[in-house]
């Protein structure tokens, strides 16, 4: 399927078949079947119908707003384009790509209805994309209130964000946890990280962010070897790290009073949960991949 799918009542299908067509998009008649369908495989969801039916279809399949498609409703009348789910998400954006057709966006997001840009907004303009999802509730709420400060830092730097602080990183496919003996040095670190990078047959351009625990946040060849591979490192708290529940047994549970470092560390900051490897020793180093 296409990033982008229309999905139709029967009265209104040619006029959608039209508007896809117009889109580059796959065009689908309503089923029962269709929404499911869709979830997992496209980006954005144009539901050409009242706004009731497409919720109702739509909420059983609804897991997270960072993942789910965003769903935009076309009004049966073509007037009006309106982002019921995923505004800051690719919502509004469809939205304002329909204007372009003739209709007339009907946005509901608060950023978005002052003219004020979000941070996901920000963050996509940019092609980056947030790190910390748990901070934009905090920040788009603060843009409504007054200005908010943008900080660019040039590395090499380490960076302390409070919870209130969006941070906002390169694109990538996947969050790389690490785990190491204290004093590993940084060839080390490397070679884990590259012979674990070719186990699960992935490039590390594709990375986002390298992410481990607090106690490791002053390990000197930790350090080196991510900033050598022109990476970012994250320390995960230890309240987010006790949050998540990783799929290997831990010494760190005993040791530390966390459920691991690699895996919990890099889930913390993924956006799919996906486990693509799980945590895997080379030498002293652990690394675990997650989407």
């Amino acid at each position: 399927m296409k990033d982008i799918i229309v999905i139709s009542l029967e009265p209104t299908a040619k006029r959608a078949k039209e508007l896809a067509d117009r889109l580059d998009a796959d065009f689908v008649p309503y089923s029962k079947e269709a929404f499911a369908r869709a979830y997992g495989c496209c980006r954005t969801i144009i539901a050409v119908m009242s706004a009731g039916i497409a919720v109702r279809s739509a909420a059983p399949h609804l897991r997270d707003k960072w993942t789910d498609p965003c769903l935009v409703v076309v009004s049966p009348d073509f007037r009006y384009a309106i982002p019921v789910l995923g505004g800051h998400h690719g919502g509004n954006e469809a939205a304002f790509r329909l204007e372009e057709l003739g209709l007339h966006p009907f946005l509901t997001t608060a950023t978005e209805t002052r003219g004020l840009p979000s941070v996901e907004r920000v963050a996509e303009e940019r092609g980056l994309v947030v790190i910390n999802k748990d901070s934009t509730r905090a920040v788009n709420a603060a843009i409504l209130e007054g200005e908010v400060a943008v900080h660019l830092i040039e590395p090499p730097a380490i960076a302390i964000a409070p919870a209130g602080v969006s941070v906002l990183l390169k694109k990538g496919e996947f969050i790389v946890g690490i785990g190491c003996r204290r004093g590993t040095g940084k060839e080390e670190i490397l070679h884990a990280l590259t012979s674990a990078f070719a186990d699960a047959e992935i490039d590390r351009e594709d990375v986002c962010a390298y992410a481990t625990a607090g106690i490791k946040k002053d390990e000197p060849g930790l350090i080196q070897a991510v900033g050598e591979l022109g990476g970012t490192l994250i320390v995960v708290d230890d309240a987010f790290i006790r949050a998540e529940t990783p799929p290997s047994p831990s010494r760190a549970c005993d040791k530390l009073g966390l459920p691991g470092v690699a895996e919990p560390a890099a889930l913390a900051l993924s956006k799919r949960k996906e486990v693509i490897m799980k945590k895997q020793t080379y030498g002293g180093v652990t690394v675990a991949l997650i989407r």
